[in-house]
């Protein structure tokens, strides 16, 4: 099973990439990270929009689609962990998770995804969204292997 994350926008060199490297380089799972860039200057739902588009343009075809919002269902990592192991399981050979820009997502991009993830009712800087995210699948991978990283 391969891992894409597409995400809006660059992270540059510092705390954030080294922890996204960290966490890519562990996982068992083959991970790419997309970003795109909406370099227009747009507002509001214009922006939100234009970073729609290019986020479709980097979906990998046939990928079950995980949307990141703040809205989304919460669910801890065991629940995770077994939402993962059953699309591996019935054979989904790519998973797509979406990170929005600092307005978040596109309700379209929502709407089609097939589970929208919150990391609880807070809003948290899409950048760092990308480092829980690894880590989670990371713990995820774990947990169906049965190893003891996770210790709930």
């Amino acid at each position: 099973m391969r891992i894409t994350v597409v995400a809006v926008g660059r992270v540059r060199h510092g705390p954030i990439q080294a922890l996204c490297a960290e966490y890519t380089g562990r996982l068992v799972w083959p991970t790419e990270i997309r970003e795109v860039d909406a370099r227009k200057r747009l507002e509001g739902a214009a922006l939100k929009a234009h970073e729609a588009t290019l986020l479709v343009d980097r979906i990998p075809s046939g990928a079950r689609l995980v949307a990141l919002d703040e809205h989304g269902r919460t669910m801890d990592s065991a629940t995770f962990a077994t939402a993962l192991g059953r699309w591996r399981d019935d054979g989904q050979q790519d998973i797509c998770f979406l990170i929005g820009g600092a307005d978040g997502l596109e309700s379209s991009l929502r709407e089609r995804a097939d589970l929208v993830l919150a990391f609880g009712p807070q809003t948290w800087p899409h950048q760092l969204v990308r480092v829980m995210l690894l880590e989670q699948i990371y713990r995820a991978e774990r947990i169906l292997a049965g190893h003891p990283y996770h210790r709930a």
